[in-house]
């Protein structure tokens, strides 16, 4: 069988072509854009390598950060209009500051700075102590400084995530923003292949140790893929910014009802022009899943529906989660405008012994016991995935209207997964032979990717950006299912196995303008992406094909109304396309009642986004967004007999969402910082499935607090604390959850060590109850794991301190990483 399925036809991109079309003949060098200045000793001698602090002037919150080059010269980009100060801190220097400045769309070129010596004595090292807020808010996104918080230590990249503000774990581990699914997950600019539990398990084996930022976007502009209809949480991991040869150890031990140790290692070596760096990780993290539940059965017949049969299901798996992940790269400067870099990246994922036990029983109508079993399962996942990126930037001679910037990615991914389970059914009621099912499931994966930006300063006023990428994904997966015969030999299961091929292909181009008024900033961009995709199955020789080009507009405006308030509006239309493993339609096999299969059939989601924000004294905000998605792609759970379903995706009709969003930043004493986030929502999917209709929505809410303490004598606390309402999402209505986590941590070791003691799910309210109901099936289930955990951990820097300027790279294959869950 062979269907074709079509959105819309276009051909080419005449946008890529923009991107060339401006001259690069040099000029003579003037003053750049953003803000700029130079820094002196009282001698006038250049301070090289100093942290340069751009702060908002109403209430020192840090804006951005960069360090002065090797003859004292620094420049910041360009913020957001309104009122800032500047603050240089250096090793044997008292730190200093500016008076505050207007910025209005225009360059600002900074007197010199003299920094004085410190009046301490030269034998001893003067330290400046200053750590970013957990927290900040910006103009399109929210930041998550998690370098040196205390709620990082030990724990996982998920666990940070999962108490970000507005960010939400359910119980398949699907990941929501604001209480809305569908976002892409970057990693260092580069998007990981999969989606669901894939991703949590790669987040799982992530240390967030090795992180130093996570940043909510929720309206991307065009530059992004256009994949994400709920925004972008990008990651950032940690690199090593000092001269010299240099690194970083650490080690932790958590401790819940199992063992979770992990430990690391960075080096780093920066010499002139090359700088060399590297990195190594590993995590022993033993977990236990718990799974009670609830099934319900139904006949419907003219509006009524009758009683056939119900279940009881108790689930219990033990994991060792083994992984080791690796990093090697360079860049070098070819000339003072001209760098280059390559990347190389792995991660290897294994779970030896995942042990699991189900004990179901099964009831008639009458609720009588019909059946009763155990089933045994040993399941062995092995996952060795590399990356590698090679990058090319180039600053061009400035003119008046600042830099121009020409910067390539080339990226190649290689992912290979496999998984081996046996399953054996120990039947009690009534008594009957065992039967045993094996399943060996190979999957291989590779991305290739090419993208282009370009960044043309017209004016001092006004900035364009354009770029081009191309993208193709290829996936091959095998399944063999295999079943005991009465003598015990295995036998081939020609119904269940099978041979599922992919072939991807997606070219895209974007253009983006940028102009500043004296109090108004004007963005509007426009992304086209053309995407051939072919799948097919090998057994039956069934085959799809899907071929369609889509345009997606995005615009803001930010207008500042006076000192205190301004106002923004974005909008942007999105996609979100099926994930590789969505779309596999292998089954595999969680229970003896309980199966997982993809959707082949399954269609991208496309959604309008709008948001309209307002912000006073540059830090409280409020937020009011809409989005309505067409094709929504929601996971279901239907059944296939009277008493096995079975877990998988689908398209229903339409998702309208509505959010309030607060943001609200507090110093109540020097010292202590407070930053709490609330998001209302309201989210009502319409649609139909097996007969049933859905017309259903439940307003809710999320609430997040972080309380940081600076105790002095290097002593820190932090407190973090989540609450997540009932909501309805789809079919599935989830009941209130919420978490609170307790940190502390020490210097010493003359501030290059810290050690951190961390408690996360402090009174165990992490837990997920949910019901899912149509009118053929209702499921009722509790799930909890081993979250609550005290952890130890010690980090220790070594070598030069001095630090230099940071450059770090977004390779080109964000989207394709992400998208390749189940394979």
């Amino acid at each position: 069988m062979k269907t074709n399925f079509s959105l819309s036809s276009g051909r080419g991109l005449v946008l890529a072509g923009l991107l060339l079309g401006w001259s690069w003949q040099s000029a003579a060098a003037q003053t750049p854009s953003g803000v700029s200045g130079s820094l002196r000793d009282t001698k006038g001698a250049v301070v090289e390598f100093a942290t340069v602090t751009l702060h908002r002037a109403a209430d020192s919150v840090v804006v951005k950060s960069e360090f002065s080059d090797d003859k004292g010269a620094f420049r910041l980009e360009e913020p957001a209009a309104g009122r800032y100060l500047v603050s240089v801190a250096q090793l044997g220097f008292q730190r200093a500051w500016t008076t505050s400045f207007e910025v209005a769309g225009s360059p600002v070129t900074l007197p010199t700075i003299t920094l004085q010596v410190s009046g301490a004595t030269t034998l001893k090292e003067v330290v400046v102590v200053g750590q970013k807020p957990l927290y900040e808010r910006q103009a399109d996104r929210t930041i998550v400084n998690v370098e040196g918080s205390t709620l990082a230590a030990g724990n996982t990249s998920l666990d940070v995530l999962a108490r970000s503000p507005g960010v939400t774990v359910d119980g398949n581990d699907n990941l929501a923003l604001r209480g809305k699914q569908g976002l892409l997950v970057l990693i260092d600019g580069k998007r990981q292949p999969m989606s669901g539990t894939e991703l949590a398990d790669y987040l799982r084996a992530l240390p967030a140790d090795q992180l130093k930022s996570i940043e909510l976007i929720t309206n991307p502009p065009a530059k992004y893929d256009a994949q994400g209809g709920a925004g972008i949480i990008a990651i950032n991991l940690k690199k090593d910014q000092r001269q010299g040869t240099n690194g970083s150890a650490n080690i932790s031990y958590g401790r819940g009802q199992y063992g979770k140790f992990s430990t690391g290692l960075s080096l780093n070596s920066r010499r002139q022009k090359l700088n060399l760096f590297g990195s190594y990780n590993y995590a022993n993290r033993q977990n236990m899943a718990k799974l009670d539940i609830h099934r319900d059965f139904y006949s419907v017949s003219d509006g009524s529906r009758q009683l056939t049969g119900s279940s009881d299901q108790a689930n219990r798996i033990r994991i060792s989660n083994l992984s080791h992940s690796w990093k090697a790269g360079l860049d070098y400067n070819l000339t003072e405008r001209t760098v280059v870099g390559a990347v190389v990246s792995g991660v290897a994922s294994r779970l030896p012994r995942q042990q699991g036990t189900n004990t179901t029983s099964l009831f008639n109508a009458d609720g009588q016991l019909a059946s009763n079993y155990q089933a045994l399962s040993n399941r062995n996942f092995n996952s060795p995935n590399v990356a590698a990126n090679a990058n090319f930037k180039h600053t061009f001679a400035n003119d008046s209207s600042g830099s121009r910037e020409l910067t390539a990615d080339v990226d190649y991914a290689r992912y290979n997964s496999r998984r081996l389970q046996d399953l054996t059914t120990i039947f009690a009621f009534p008594i009957r032979p065992d039967t045993l099912v094996f399943s060996n499931q190979h999957g291989e994966l590779s991305i290739q990717s090419a993208k282009l930006d370009y960044v043309h300063p017209i004016s001092k006023q006004t900035r364009l950006e354009a770029g081009a990428k191309a993208s193709r994904v290829l996936a091959d997966n095998d399944v063999l299912f295999e079943s005991s015969g009465e003598d015990g030999v295995r036998l081939k299961d020609f119904n269940q196995s099978n041979r599922f091929k992919y072939d991807e292909n997606i070219t895209a181009g974007y253009i983006n303008l940028n102009h500043t008024f004296a109090k108004t900033t004007l963005q509007a961009g426009l992304r086209g992406e053309q995407t051939t995709a072919n799948g097919r199955q090998v057994v039956n020789d069934s085959s799809f094909h899907r071929s369609y080009f889509q345009l997606f507009p995005s615009a803001a405006l930010k207008q500042t109304l006076n000192e205190k308030n301004e106002v923004s509006l974005s909008l942007s239309r999105r996609i979100d396309r099926p994930s590789y493993g969505q779309l596999n339609p292998f089954r595999v096999i969680i229970d003896p009642t309980t199966s997982g299969s993809g959707n082949p059939n399954l269609r991208p989601q496309t959604s309008y986004n709008v948001e309209l924000t307002h912000t006073f004294l540059q830090k409280y905000s409020t937020g009011l967004s809409y989005s309505i998605t067409q094709d929504p792609i929601i996971g279901v759970v239907q059944p296939e007999t009277d008493s096995t379903v079975v877990s998988t995706s689908v398209n229903l009709g339409k998702q309208y969402y509505y959010a309030l969003t607060l943001t609200a930043p507090f110093e109540p004493v020097k010292g202590w910082q407070l930053y709490t986030n609330a998001v209302f929502y309201y989210s009502r999917f319409v649609g139909n499935l097996a007969g049933t209709s859905l017309d259903k929505g439940r307003p809710a809410f999320t609430l997040s607090t972080n309380s940081s303490v600076t105790l002095g004598k290097g002593w820190s606390a932090d407190v973090n604390a989540s609450y997540q309402s009932r909501e309805q999402y789809g079919f599935l209505d989830v009941r209130p959850n919420g978490q609170l986590a307790l940190g502390v941590q020490k210097s010493i070791l003359d501030r290059k060590g810290t050690l951190k003691l961390n408690a996360t799910d402090v009174l165990f309210t992490s837990k997920v109850r949910a019901t899912s109901s149509y009118d053929n099936y209702v499921e009722r289930f509790y799930q909890r794991n081993d979250s609550r955990v005290v952890t130890l951990s010690f980090n220790y820097r070594f070598g030069n301190d001095k630090l230099a300027p940071s450059r770090r790279r977004s390779g080109g294959a964000e989207e394709e990483k992400r998208r390749a869950g189940g394979l």
